[in-house]
């Protein structure tokens, strides 16, 4: 082979690198553009992303009714805005789409995605389930946030309410309550047998082992209640919405201190399908929006309680009165026989107990050394 012949060989070898080169450059280009499965299913999901999800929601309180009405309406203009209008909630006030005390079965049955009340109006389904709103003497809203995000309350809580196809969130704190209206002044133990006094949850069937008469009436039809004594005394909330309600003009004897709610929970809860079927941003969302409400509603009605307090003082004539110790022991040895009870229900109900009276008793001895010995601290300057 002559040189020329050589030459002519290794341009061809030369140009066929260069072919494959090319060649083999285009099939990367085009396997880098392809999508695999990950960014396929991120690419559907991104595609998911402007689906409306249209909500209903209802709830255990009167429309709007400030504090305790106001915080679903809060609720759903939050997700609204968070979500950009692709979770759009609209709420009903009780009675509206169901009764007050129907929520839970209605959306337990899909009749609505989400419902917003107490867990103790639910005790009925299983008596450990009005320990997630509170128990008698029992934790303070901050020492409740602590056991229902930290010290397994949330996980229980869920294990409970998903045998009912709901999933729970902590949605609104009052803080401490009052402990009533009366139309007759306490001054024994004697004055609580046979009063008929609007009640729910623990509280009722405590008050009822004291020799009261518990009765359960949605917030709507208390004060037409207490007013035509239907019932002799009722506890709603406290002075910010009790004030609201007008309960004054229907009862002049304002008692504390609130033994049967502490620091009640308010939950939303949404039907498990409903929740399964979102994207897992939207379900995000409603995660951190009800964490905002629950510290909402207690900052809410931290900051009003007072004035309102003095408004129905000294613009109605209302008289404040400390129950007395008698009582106050009496109803204290009636709860802990009761809470007790409740652990002797199934299993379930034993670990619910169990979990809070463990975290109850841990919280109480640090709080011994710090909230209550500042507080103690603080009132004694006075």
């Amino acid at each position: 082979m002559n040189t020329q012949q050589r030459q002519c060989q290794l341009t061809r070898w030369q140009r066929g690198v260069r072919v494959l080169s090319l060649a083999l450059g285009l099939l990367l280009g085009l396997s880098a553009c392809a999508p695999t499965e990950e960014s396929a299913a991120a690419n559907t999901a991104g595609a998911a992303d402007t689906k409306v999800y249209e909500w209903k929601m209802i709830t255990t309180w009167p429309k709007n009714l400030p504090g305790l009405g106001a915080a679903p309406e809060r609720l759903a203009e939050r997700l609204r805005i968070m979500s950009n209008g692709r979770l759009d909630i609209k709420v009903y006030g009780a009675g509206e789409l169901v009764g007050a005390l129907e929520v839970f079965d209605a959306v337990s049955q899909g009749t609505a995605q989400m419902g917003h009340g107490a867990a103790y109006y639910w005790r009925g389904k299983n008596p450990a389930a009005a320990m997630f709103a509170t128990v008698p003497f029992g934790m303070n809203a901050q020492e409740m946030n602590g056991w229902l995000r930290y010290g397994g309350g949330l996980a229980l809580w869920r294990e409970l309410y998903g045998k009912f196809n709901l999933v729970p969130f902590a949605a609104g704190n009052s803080g401490v309550q009052m402990a009533g209206w009366f139309n007759k002044e306490i001054n024994s133990i004697e004055d609580l047998q046979g009063l008929k006094m609007r009640i729910p949850g623990i509280g009722g069937e405590v008050l009822s082992r004291a020799g009261g008469v518990p009765v359960v009436l949605p917030g709507g039809e208390i004060f037409t209640a207490l007013q035509t004594g239907v019932i002799d005394a009722t506890e709603w909330v406290g002075p910010y919405n009790d004030l609201a309600f007008s309960l004054h003009t229907a009862a002049k004897y304002y008692y504390y201190p609130g033994w049967h709610e502490p620091g009640p929970t308010l939950e939303a809860f949404v039907n498990k399908d409903a929740w399964e079927a979102l994207p897992r941003d939207l379900q995000a969302m409603i995660e951190v929006a009800t964490q905002a409400i629950n510290e909402d509603m207690l900052s809410e009605f931290t900051a009003r309680n007072n004035a309102a307090l003095d408004t129905l003082i000294n613009e109605h004539g209302v008289q404040l009165r400390r129950l007395p110790d008698d009582v106050i022991a009496a109803l204290r040895a009636s709860s802990e026989e009761v809470v007790a009870e409740i652990a002797e229900v199934d299993p379930l109900a034993k670990r619910v107990y169990d979990s809070y009276m463990a975290y109850l008793e841990d919280v109480r001895r640090y709080h011994s050394i710090s909230e209550q010995a500042y507080m103690n601290l603080r009132e004694s300057a006075d």
